[in-house]
């Protein structure tokens, strides 16, 4: 079910978020969201809702004991305590009236979610640009580096997500990962990628393949090599999953090939994975248009441990 526009503003960047009712029997609107945000105390609802920030798609207020039916769209302004700090900073690449090309740091969320509401991509850009119609027109893992795409203006918004879904956006990446001299690149992987019993970990499995990358070394020494990856198709942590199937993890990978514990982020530790360039063919005017990130992957120095650097921009 698609969300309406929202009836409450963006506030210092963040907009509302919103819940649908689902298929449930009529009842007060605080028992509804007691069921549904157990974890959210009982107080941080009285107090929106005394501030009239509580409300339904035609931007009627809601009170405590208001009904909730089932096809109810309810806007809030959700808030995170103690939300961790970022210390890396953005950098726009390129924007027009139509796109912004942003230079994302490594660690750095692209939307609001979880932990993460402020500290995000898309609300830094929004605070810094002024842009409340601002949404990215693609996916970059929180602890992938790179390049990525807003849209600016919704009219032409569907022209450029149409070039996604016909995979005809030209992406490569960079990573550093161990040097396997019995690994002849170029090469390329096809394999099935699916989700994994274990939370958030995607894994290769028996089957048709739904994945492809394309692979070759652009340097090395005895141990670590740096490459560049080129993606066919976008699953979900295909090039980590796909580089640690070949037998050369990411390095600093917390995923692959062991989940490390949640919350165990090193600023001084970050994922060697940056999406390095993105081509395509503007669907407005036929132009070809080509974006590098300004950051770079280093092989690391042989004489410390695990010391694989990358240009950052310190916030």
């Amino acid at each position: 079910m698609q969300a309406l526009p929202a009836p409450l503003p963006d506030r210092d960047g963040v907009s509302p978020s919103y819940i649908w009712i689902p298929e449930i029997a009529p009842l007060p609107l605080h028992q509804f969201l007691a069921q549904q945000f157990p974890d959210v105390p009982a107080g941080i609802w009285q107090e929106r809702l005394a501030k009239q920030e509580v409300v339904t798609q035609t931007g009627d207020k809601l009170q405590a004991d208001s009904i909730v039916r089932r096809g109810m769209c309810i806007f809030y302004y959700r808030e995170v305590p103690a939300e961790p700090h970022i210390p890396f900073q953005e950098q726009i690449l390129y924007q027009d009236e139509h796109l912004l090309v942003a230079d994302k740091p490594h660690f750095l969320p692209v939307t609001p979610g979880g932990q993460y509401l402020r500290e995000t991509l898309l609300v830094r850009l929004k605070q810094r640009t002024g842009l409340s119609q601002l949404t990215p027109l693609h996916r970059l893992d929180r602890e992938t580096a790179g390049v990525i795409l807003f849209s600016v203006n919704p009219d032409t918004r569907g022209k450029y997500q149409a070039m996604f879904q016909a995979k005809t956006m030209q992406k490569t990446y960079h990573a550093v990962a161990r040097y396997l001299p019995v690994l002849e690149t170029p090469c390329i992987r096809r394999s099935r990628i699916v989700e994994s019993p274990r939370f958030f970990v995607m894994e290769e499995t028996e089957g048709e393949p739904n994945t492809e990358t394309h692979l070759r070394t652009l340097g090395h020494d005895d141990k670590w090599a740096i490459y560049e990856l080129s993606p066919v198709t976008g699953k979900r942590h295909q090039l980590r999953v796909h580089m640690n199937a070949l037998g050369c993890p990411i390095l600093h990978d917390g995923f692959y090939p062991s989940p490390l514990p949640a919350g165990s982020d090193d600023f001084a530790k970050p994922l060697q994975l940056l999406a390095k360039t993105i081509r395509f063919t503007d669907p407005l005017n036929g132009d070809l248009r080509e974006f590098h990130s300004d950051q770079q992957l280093f092989l690391p120095q042989q004489n410390a441990e695990n010391t694989a650097t990358i240009d950052i921009n310190p916030l």
